[in-house]
């Protein structure tokens, strides 16, 4: 019979203690060192005395011992329990004092390390990778709303396409995705952003930060490659970079989106967000572009294009996206669904240029072997037969209008603090500080009272380098507008010493 405890008993016969006091010292030891964890149902003294060999008035005995100790309680009809020892300090299990680890890292995640120190905190940096969960409500950032989302529609699918009807539901899938979900992007990139491609251009990701690793294991030289990045940016594409080796080279961005006049010649890859910008939510300039893929063309660099929500847009004035104005292959275009969707789905892809589509799919195939077939599946029908065009439709309209109730309730109430700058797509806005001195009060009040929000300060490469021109990023994706008129209602308040 299999053993019943997920660690070796050594329950020699022979030795100086009876078995039971060996059974109960063991035991007991597991409980301490937490191997067996507080509420663990221990197995029945029948089952144990069967597995080892043992008589089962040994196990009684030992399971007794333990009780009188505390360390197991018996309930009448159930089996016995690990009891709680969080109480009992003198039990709690020694600290692990090693400061330095068994393995010292790699060099590159060493640096990773080190750099997020001189950026955000570690707290900001999570919460601009890992959105929070569905029930926090507030400002936070890439958070959209899931509750009109067509639920009954994607289970439908999602069952329907794990029956194991598929042709190649038991092998494994292409690394650069399901041929019908690559399909279906093009088709969706091409209807909604004028992103030019077809299925083969097309890799499908884990999420846009699967595409970033990616995109940086191929086109980064370790410890050669400069890679220039928007200052702020986004804190996951930066940690991407470094752990691949990248020399990082901060670009400003002003009003018009990324200075492309301060692009240094000798750097051979752009990372940019010129549909909304982030934090700061500008869009690129239609001359900014055109500089921009200039320069690419001149210095023969690379841009890669995040398009993290571009599909909200506002205003009648098309927002192409970058990748459309290339006529050089020199455009990565990089997006998700966790903006349109939700983000536990873990989808993005990547449209790539004919002479990166090989070396990706390589790369691809090394991390995660396609994905998940059913999942895919899923996503393409819901894609192809209408679903996820009429979702954002219907969530640009709701977006918008808690747009323009926070653009107004931040220019009726907080204008003597901050101004808005009005987003031209997504699901955040940025308001710049009038007076830099008064940041610090400004973001000490916001935490209390817009929860969420984030001062651009913490999506700096180097934080302490805040300029005059900074300010506060509020997203818009999980509050209704009565909690907008209500936490920018609260935080006048309290600016103003009421």
């Amino acid at each position: 019979m299999e053993p019943v405890f997920e660690f070796p008993l050594a329950l020699d016969k022979h030795g100086p203690q009876t078995l039971a006091r060996r059974l109960h010292q063991q035991l007991r030891a597991a409980i301490v060192e937490q191997r067996l964890a507080a509420g663990t149902r221990l197995p029945s003294t029948r089952r144990v005395a069967q597995a080892y060999g043992i008589a089962r008035n040994t196990v009684i005995a030992a399971y007794d011992l333990l009780m009188a100790e505390g360390f197991i309680v018996t309930r009448s009809g159930a089996a016995a329990e690990v009891a709680d020892l969080s109480q009992w300090r003198h039990m709690a299990p020694r600290k692990r004092t090693r400061t330095r680890p068994v393995l010292p890292l790699a060099i590159d995640w060493r640096k990773a390390q080190s750099s997020e120190k001189h950026t955000a905190s570690a707290a900001t940096a999570t919460a601009a990778a890992r959105p929070p969960a569905a029930s926090a409500r507030g400002f936070h950032l890439g958070l959209p709303d899931h509750r009109w989302f067509a639920t009954d529609v994607w289970r439908r699918l999602l069952l329907r396409s794990s029956s194991f009807a598929l042709p190649d539901a038991f092998g494994y899938p292409p690394a650069e995705g399901r041929p019908l979900l690559r399909a279906a992007i093009a088709q969706w990139v091409a209807y909604t952003r004028a992103v030019v491609c077809t299925e083969q251009d097309v890799i499908v990701t884990s999420g846009a930060q699967q595409a970033f690793d990616l995109l940086a294991r191929v086109l980064v030289a370790r410890g050669h490659t400069k890679v220039a990045i928007e200052d702020p940016g986004y804190p996951p594409l930066r940690a991407a970079l470094l752990a691949a080796g990248a020399q990082l080279v901060p670009v400003p961005v002003d009003e018009y989106g990324l200075i492309v006049d301060r692009l240094p010649a000798d750097v051979r890859l752009v990372c940019v967000t010129p549909s909304h910008q982030f934090p700061t939510g500008v869009a690129m300039s239609l001359a900014r572009r055109q500089a921009l893929l200039d320069f690419a063309q001149r210095t023969r660099a690379v841009i890669i294009e995040d398009d993290y929500d571009g599909e909200f847009r506002y205003g009648t004035d098309p927002l192409d996206a970058l990748q459309t104005l290339d006529r050089e292959a020199s455009v990565i275009y990089v997006g998700t669904f966790s903006k349109i969707m939700f983000p536990s789905l873990r989808v993005g892809y990547v449209v790539a240029p004919p002479w990166l589509i090989g070396a990706l799919a390589a790369a691809k195939q090394c991390a995660d072997n396609g994905g998940n077939v059913a999942l895919q599946e899923a996503l393409a029908r819901f894609i192809l037969d209408g679903h996820l065009a009429k979702h954002t439709r219907v969530m640009r309209k709701r977006y918008a209008s808690r747009r323009d109730a926070l653009l107004g309730a931040i220019e009726r109430k907080l204008g003597d603090w901050l101004i808005a700058v009005p987003p031209r797509a997504g699901i955040h806005l940025y308001a710049r500080y009038r007076d830099r001195r008064r940041a610090k009060r400004i973001t000490t009040l916001a935490a209390h009272h817009a929860a969420g929000a984030q001062p651009a300060g913490d999506f700096l490469l180097d934080h302490r380098q805040a300029t005059s021109d900074s300010g506060i990023a509020f997203g818009f994706g999980y509050i209704d507008e009565a909690e907008i008129e209500s936490a920018i209602t609260r935080l006048a308040r309290a600016l103003d010493g009421g």
